[in-house]
């Protein structure tokens, strides 16, 4: 199945924090013939954010932070003008309307990453504050609250809000708090162009090239942000999983918030299912309102990742990959699989 589907990866299936089924396929180095392995560790793009809402919300159970907080009063030195109604609620939720430093939402994203990337070289960004002058000066799309739109550059602001509040760098804070508390242990921030041991090379597949695959070297950003970018196994992301639902990260209170969904992502179904977004976790529902699957998806050249939590199985789910979008239908069939579609 991998094989038919253009995948190149590891998958990880763990029952109740126990593996039941782990395998690897494609090469994590082309250049090199260098096979990924069960422990080979790929960037997972936006699944990071769910460290960054996890972050959050733990200053918020320190009460350090209010989910109604004006988002502006921890970010002020970056972006002044944010719109004082914009609360921390909203960026974690996606729903605060601001204008992001990439439109994944456009009808044409394609022509969206070509046109920003031909005007901002991705290299200068290395952190989250090199993000801030791609959106701080765009129009918001809706205002606070009135609906969800994916947004990255909300969480850009959460991990500006964690450097505020902390002291301490946003790699730092996730390392410590996050990675380390869920045993995570291969989990960190190596920029693309590090030589980190046991990590996958990117790859987007070419047409017209005497070559099928070139490195994402040039076409992604180098750095991690609060908005994605990590570097994990599969291992980690299922630890990361179960730690979260078992109270490792959070309080009973907090994780029972955490894991609950706050807004729909869109009006109609898809694939038969409510789609609803939380704090940094996607919830899809069935006709009952029973939540079937939560999790996130992760998606940048060269990358591509899911981790899901199915709650009535018992089971987590990690599919990382390190060629553009072959996660998604390898996700899909595992999906159909365990539900039964």
């Amino acid at each position: 199945m991998a094989q038919e589907r253009g995948f190149s990866g590891t998958v990880r299936v763990t029952r109740h924090g126990e593996p039941v089924f782990t395998r690897a396929f494609g090469m994590a180095s082309r250049r090199w013939s260098i096979p990924n392995t069960c422990d080979t560790r790929f960037r997972v793009a936006s699944v990071s954010k769910m460290f960054t809402a996890v972050a959050v919300l733990q200053l918020v159970e320190r009460k350090q932070v209010c989910l109604d907080d004006a988002l502006v009063g921890f970010v002020k030195e970056h972006m002044p003008q944010l719109d004082p109604r914009v609360t921390v609620h909203h960026a974690l939720t996606m729903t605060a309307g601001i204008g992001d430093w990439f439109e994944e939402g456009s009808d044409d994203w394609e022509a969206e990453w070509a046109a920003l990337t031909s005007s901002h070289p991705l290299y200068l960004l290395r952190s989250n504050k090199d993000y801030l002058s791609l959106f701080a000066g765009k129009q918001p799309h809706s205002p606070p609250g009135e609906r969800h739109l994916y947004n990255g550059a909300g969480y850009i602001l959460l991990g500006l809000l964690i450097e505020s509040v902390t002291g301490r760098s946003f790699e730092e804070v996730i390392a410590d708090d996050v990675f380390a508390r869920a045993g995570m242990s291969a989990a960190g921030f190596p920029a693309l162009d590090d030589l980190g041991p046991d990590i996958a090379e990117g790859y987007l597949t070419t047409a017209g090239s005497p070559t099928p695959y070139r490195t994402n070297h040039y076409a992604t950003t180098p750095g991690a942000a609060a908005d994605g970018g990590a570097t994990c196994s599969a291992a980690d992301l299922t630890a990361f999983a179960h730690a979260l639902r078992h109270g490792r990260l959070l309080n009973e209170e907090t994780t029972r918030l955490a894991l609950t969904p706050q807004v729909d992502e869109r009006e109609e179904k898809v694939r038969g299912y409510r789609w609803m977004y939380g704090f940094g976790l996607t919830h899809i529902l069935d006709d009952e309102g029973t939540i079937v699957r939560w999790g996130h998806t992760g998606e940048e050249d060269g990358a591509s990742a899911r981790l899901y939590h199915y709650p009535q199985q018992g089971l987590d789910v990690a599919v990382l990959g390190n060629i553009s979008w072959c996660a998604g239908d390898m996700g899909w069939a595992i999906h159909d699989a365990l539900v039964g579609n």
